[in-house]
Formats: structure tokens, C-alpha cells, sequence
């Protein structure tokens, strides 16, 4: 495994649409781990393969719970297929890193995604787990959190 380099906003690669997965293969098993470690290192809880340079349609999250557990998932061609409520909170990203900015986000999401077999699933999410999941799901369309912010982008030090 191996910490990659986290590409930053002005990288075209960060605007572009990610290819689907066909098959799962040697390769793509070790990106993933590598995104794991990546994310894990960057103190992020999720992070979608165009970030690292790859341009297929692969995120993992890993949210943290309140009983100290975490939400942990490798998405893989997710689709999200229905969306409700609303929540707002500070974002962030480890593309745009030292900035956070207000971000209205749906409070539920329901995703059908393959998993590390490419086997299909669906996840029902809430709160920070689901916020994590739309905020990866973008990446893989090109779109940033810093597109969807309500007023000023904020230097971390500032709230």
C-alpha cells in the first residue's frame, strides 16, 4: 500500500466525469487500499479515486459513529437513487485543503453501489454519513463542494 498524492483544486482532472468499473482487477484493488491509507493519513473520512488521479468511478468513506464504530464503505459505480430532507454544515475537502464553507446537503441518501467483490448493495444513509457520501458521489461528476457553498469560502482557522 501506498500514500498517494492528493490532487488539488485547478487539477482539470478534479472537473472531468470518472469512467465507470467493468471488472474488478489487481490494479484497482490496490487503489483502493491506497485510498484507504490516503484518507486515513489526511485525517479525511472519504475520498473519491479522480482526487488520486484515477479517473473510474471508486470513493470510500470511512465516518466516524458516536460508539466509537465507523460507517466504512468502498463504493464502486454508485448511483444514487433517492434523496430527502435537508442539513447544512461546514465542509471541507482534502482538495481544497485549509478551507471550509456552508453546504446544504439532502439529510437521507439511498446509493446502489458495487462493494470491493463487485457484488451490488444499497446503503441508506443519514447525517454526516450521507453529507460524506454525496461529497464523494460529486467528485466522480466533476463538481467540488466549493461550487455548492452558500456565502464565503473560510480559511480553517476561521468558522
Amino acid at each position: 500500500m501506498a500514500i498517494r498524492t492528493i490532487r488539488e483544486r485547478g487539477d482539470d482532472i478534479l472537473r472531468g466525469k470518472a469512467k465507470p468499473v467493468a471488472e474488478m482487477t489487481p490494479r484497482l484493488q490496490t487503489i483502493i487500499k491506497d485510498m484507504y491509507e490516503t484518507m486515513y493519513d489526511s485525517d479525511g473520512v472519504g475520498l473519491a479515486a479522480p482526487q488520486i488521479g484515477i479517473k473510474k468511478r471508486v470513493f470510500v468513506v470511512d465516518v466516524p459513529k458516536e460508539d466509537g464504530e465507523s460507517d466504512k464503505y468502498t463504493m464502486i459505480n454508485p448511483e444514487i437513487l433517492e434523496t430527502s430532507g435537508e442539513q447544512e454544515g461546514f465542509e471541507g475537502c482534502l482538495s481544497v485543503p485549509g478551507k471550509h464553507g456552508m453546504v446544504k446537503r439532502p439529510m437521507h441518501v439511498k446509493v446502489r453501489a458495487q462493494d470491493e467483490n463487485m457484488n451490488w448493495r444499497e446503503v441508506e444513509a443519514e447525517g454526516l454519513l450521507a453529507r460524506a457520501i454525496l461529497h464523494e458521489n460529486d467528485h466522480l461528476d466533476g463538481i467540488l463542494y466549493t461550487d455548492l457553498v452558500e456565502g464565503d469560502l473560510l480559511d480553517n482557522e476561521e468558522e
